[in-house]
């Protein structure tokens, strides 16, 4: 809880009847201690120049939000009642289950951004999610997104109210426990997961992550956003995601087997071509994915092939790995196709140095963009020369070997690595988040927009904040959403689907004209649908909206035609 000791105006709010300024002082600061012990759920925070009462849940102040407390409007217990009367409301005290770590203690770590929405019945849904998985922090985000994007959709058809509540709720949530035994011979026990979020479309498709900070939250948004970015495609495919909170940085290629086979031991039973089939995500790499197919022919006692990621080394040649970060860029320049740009000479800032951000680097080389950095989870590098292809496969050689960017700058003299930080403050024309959720706050969207970024291409799944979203938005900055611009590797893996079942031979440059011509589908449909709503093309809510319409009016026809089920 935070105090401000000196409030501006306070004196206005007591008697007039005290004798001086010292014996109000006295009363004042009685009253803010008694205030202080009352009413736990809120703090004092300056905002424009006033101090007012906040809720630590909602971050928001005073009587729907508006009221101030410390200005013209009225006695201490008008004040009281008005901060009453919002803690009452439905929304705050099921948000509030998310903040409480005991009955005793109550630390407010994370606070939930509640968006104001439209609609009682867009509120309703998330009120429904919020009383369901209270402690579900990314789930939640994901959820206000979606329905803050699909609002003119309900208001059309209240129908859709009842669909999406179904939508939120997974087919199937699978939480096992994988025991493995390390090089030294000891045991140890992690938890995986495996959430089969929607199959109305057809057979789910969706990552598998291992990740310390994996848990069921994380893997129900990544289900539900891969089912959103699944069903916007041009192909018939449900959505899934599921993981472990295992690390797979330090082990050894042995230590990885056997976890890899233990976790596919309890997985298997769930898998299969026409029942779901996962894909590499992060801390999941062709070796990881070559372990769990293994050990998923020897089980299930057939040799699927679309099982993606393994089979690329397997068969002839294939952009399966690279597809995901070519995608992102290809879509880019969709979007600036449109604005009668190009990104070649753009200064370009993405971060990570995974797989997908080190192939959105590749491409952005190959089409003539400038891009400067990468990041990783000590800091991030910039090279202000921008990087070429020999300065790439410097980077992947440092990355293989698990070392440090810094030791790029120790090569190149003129880059800069920069500890405990972000490179959203380099000055950009485009930046390219690729590293992972909500890695774009509130401040380091101003940072972006202050130097100069007019298009963000999301890399990576919700890279944004919805605080950041907002600042994007006011700023009239585009922004290029995952479910889209990620659709990339969701081509490509049903592009291999087709090629071996028709035991086709494509050349790279085959597979790439085909992963465009998905991209440029998929782009397409998120404009119509926006415009459908009244978004024109220009508004930067009109792809962010948009993709998620398109998505859901898919899903929701196939649902309704199937029945309650």
């Amino acid at each position: 809880m935070v105090l401000v000791s000196d409030l501006p105006g306070e004196d206005q709010d007591m008697s007039k009847g005290q004798p001086s300024a010292k014996r109000k002082k006295k009363v004042v600061k009685r009253w803010r201690e008694e205030w202080a012990d009352t009413y736990k759920w809120a703090y004092v925070d300056m905002k424009e120049g006033t101090a007012r009462i906040f809720c630590s849940v909602c971050r928001e102040y005073g009587r729907k939000h508006r009221r101030n407390p410390y200005g013209n409007e009225g006695s201490r217990n008008m004040q009281m009642s008005a901060l009453e009367e919002h803690n009452n409301s439905l929304l705050h005290k099921e948000a509030l289950r998310l903040q409480t770590a005991s009955k005793d203690k109550i630390v407010v770590e994370k606070p939930i951004y509640v968006k104001t929405l439209m609609s009682k019945s867009a509120g309703s849904i998330v009120e429904g999610a919020l009383k369901r998985d209270p402690n579900e922090v990314e789930f939640i985000q994901s959820v206000q997104e979606s329905v803050h994007a699909l609002e003119r959709v309900i208001a059309k058809n209240s129908h859709y109210v009842n669909i999406m509540e179904r939508l939120l709720e997974p087919e199937r949530m699978i939480v096992f426990r994988v025991p493995w035994i390390d090089d030294r011979g000891e045991t140890h026990v992690n938890r995986g997961f495996r959430v089969q979020f929607n199959q109305a479309l057809g057979p789910c498709r969706g990552g598998i992550r291992f990740h310390p900070s994996m848990n069921l939250s994380i893997a129900k948004f990544l289900g539900f956003q891969q089912t959103l970015k699944n069903a916007l495609s041009p192909y018939k495919l449900g959505g899934a995601s599921g993981g472990s909170d295992f690390d797979p940085k330090g082990r050894s290629d042995n230590e990885i087997m056997r976890f890899c086979q233990s976790f596919m031991n309890e997985m298997y039973r769930y898998m299969g071509p026409d029942k779901d089939l996962p894909s590499e995500e992060v801390g999941v790499g062709t070796r990881e994915m070559g372990y769990l197919f293994g050990q998923y022919r020897r089980l299930a006692g057939q040799f699927q092939g679309s099982f993606t990621g393994p089979r690329i080394y397997w068969a002839a040649s294939s952009l399966r790995t690279e597809a995901s970060g070519y995608g992102v860029v290809y879509f880019a320049r969709l979007m600036l196709a449109d604005m009668n740009k190009e990104i070649k000479g753009l200064r370009c800032v993405v971060s990570g140095c995974g797989k997908i951000a080190m192939h959105v680097v590749e491409k952005l080389i190959a089409c003539g963009a400038h891009p400067v950095t990468v990041s990783d989870s000590k800091g991030y590098l910039v090279d202000d020369d921008g990087f070429d292809y020999m300065k790439l496969a410097f980077l992947r050689e440092i990355k293989s070997q698990q070392r440090s960017l810094r030791d790029y700058s120790k090569t190149y003299a003129r880059a800069k690595y920069f500890d405990e930080v972000k490179p959203w403050n380099e000055r950009c024309d485009v930046a390219f988040p690729c590293a992972s959720q909500n890695e774009v706050d509130q401040a380091d969207a101003i940072n972006l927009v202050n130097a100069g970024c007019r298009l963000l291409v999301e890399g990576s799944n919700m890279p944004c904040t919805a605080e950041a979203v907002d600042v994007f938005r006011k700023a009239n900055v585009l922004i290029a959403p995952a479910i889209a611009a990620g659709a990339g590797g969701v081509a490509a893996g049903e592009i291999e689907v087709l090629r071996e079942s028709n035991s086709m031979q494509w050349s790279a440059e085959d597979f790439e004209s085909r992963l465009q011509e998905a991209l440029k589908q998929t782009y397409e449909k998120a404009l119509k649908a926006a415009n459908d709503f009244g978004y024109q093309k220009e508004s930067p809510e009109a792809l962010l909206h948009g993709a998620t319409i398109a998505a859901f009016l898919n899903i929701a026809q196939a649902m309704t035609d199937q029945g309650c089920v």
